[in-house]
C-alpha cells in the first residue's frame, strides 16, 4: 500500500499544533484587507484582522491558487506519495474545483499517483472534524481508498450551527437585505444559521439577543446529535475573536452533553471576512444537519 498524505485548505480552522503534529498539508485561501493580500507565507494575526474589521476595514477573499495547488501535489507525487484532500464546501468557494482540476492534471503527469478530493460540503471546524476523523482512520491502518470512502459516506454527519453578532457582514456578503440588517440591529435580532446538505449557508431561525442566540445553537446541537451525544463526543467551537463568549458556550455545552472533549479555535480570516467579529459556531457530529 502506497503511503498517502492528508491535505486540506486553510478554511478548515484546525489548530496549528494539530496541523504540525499530524503533518497535514495546507493549501491557502487568500484575503485582502487594507489593500494588502494575505495567505501563503504571509499571515495577519487573527486578532489584528478582526480589530481592523471592528475599525471599519472591509476585507475581500480569494480562493486557492491553482499554481500553488499544482506545486503541492507535484511535490508529493515526486516523493511517491498519494494524497487525500478534504476540501471546504464547493457551494461557498471555487477552491474545491481548483483542487480537483489540479489533482486531475498531476495524476495525468504522474499516472502512478492517486489524488482523491472530497468535497465536505462543510466549513471551518466542521470540515476540520472530517479531517481529524480521516487522520484517525489512516493511523488505524486504513488505505487511502478506505479512508476516502468512509469520509464520503459519513460527511453529512458533521454539522454546523452558528450565529453572528454584526448583521452587516451578512448584508455585505449578499445573505441579508440592508433593510433586514438595519431592523435586525435595532431590535437586537440574531440569526441562527447552519450549513445544509448542499454545503450552503442558510438561515434557520432567529433569536432576540446575544445570549439567547448562543443558547439556541447549543439547543439545536442537542436536537441533532442523536446517538452521537454519548461517549465523550468531540465538539468544536469556532469564534470570531470572542474567546470569552466561546468559553461561555463551552460551559453551556458541558452542562448538557457528557463531554470534556472540546476544541476551540478562531475562525480563519478568509471565512471571518464574511461572518465578522463576534461570530460563533459549534461543530459536532449528528444525525442530521
Amino acid at each position: 500500500m502506497r503511503e498517502y498524505m492528508i491535505t486540506t485548505d486553510s478554511n478548515s480552522d484546525l489548530p496549528l499544533e494539530y496541523i504540525e503534529q499530524k503533518k497535514i498539508g495546507i493549501i491557502s485561501h487568500y484575503y485582502n484587507i487594507d489593500g494588502e493580500d494575505y495567505g501563503e507565507g504571509n499571515l495577519l494575526p487573527a486578532k489584528e484582522f478582526y480589530n481592523r474589521m471592528r475599525n471599519g476595514s472591509m476585507p475581500t477573499t480569494m480562493a486557492s491558487n491553482p499554481a500553488v495547488i499544482r506545486d503541492v501535489f507535484t511535490a508529493y507525487a515526486k516523493e511517491g506519495k498519494d494524497v487525500l484532500h478534504i476540501s471546504f464546501s464547493s457551494a461557498l468557494s471555487c477552491g474545491c474545483s481548483n483542487v480537483m482540476d489540479g489533482a486531475r492534471e498531476i495524476c495525468e503527469e504522474f499516472p502512478e499517483c492517486s489524488i482523491k478530493v472530497i468535497d465536505t460540503l462543510n466549513v471551518s471546524l466542521g470540515q476540520g472534524m472530517a479531517i481529524m476523523k480521516a487522520v484517525e482512520l489512516k493511523e488505524a491502518g486504513m488505505s487511502l481508498e478506505e479512508t476516502a470512502a468512509w469520509i464520503e459516506e459519513h460527511k453529512m454527519e458533521f454539522c454546523c450551527q452558528f450565529t453572528v453578532d454584526d448583521l452587516f457582514h451578512l448584508y455585505r456578503g449578499g445573505r441579508l437585505s440592508k433593510a433586514a440588517a438595519v431592523v435586525g440591529t435595532i431590535l437586537s435580532i440574531k440569526p441562527i444559521l447552519y450549513v445544509d446538505d448542499n454545503g450552503a449557508l442558510l438561515a434557520l431561525e432567529k433569536a432576540h439577543g446575544r445570549k439567547k442566540s448562543l443558547a439556541k445553537i447549543v439547543d439545536n446541537m442537542i436536537e441533532r446529535m442523536g446517538e452521537h451525544r454519548d461517549g465523550n463526543p468531540l465538539v468544536c467551537i469556532a469564534h470570531g475573536d470572542v474567546e470569552d463568549e466561546a468559553n461561555y458556550v463551552a460551559e453551556l455545552i458541558k452542562a448538557k452533553v457528557p463531554t470534556n472533549n472540546i476544541i476551540m479555535n478562531t475562525v480563519s480570516p478568509s471565512i471571518g471576512a464574511h461572518s465578522g467579529p463576534g461570530a460563533i459556531g459549534i461543530l459536532f457530529r449528528g444525525v442530521k444537519r
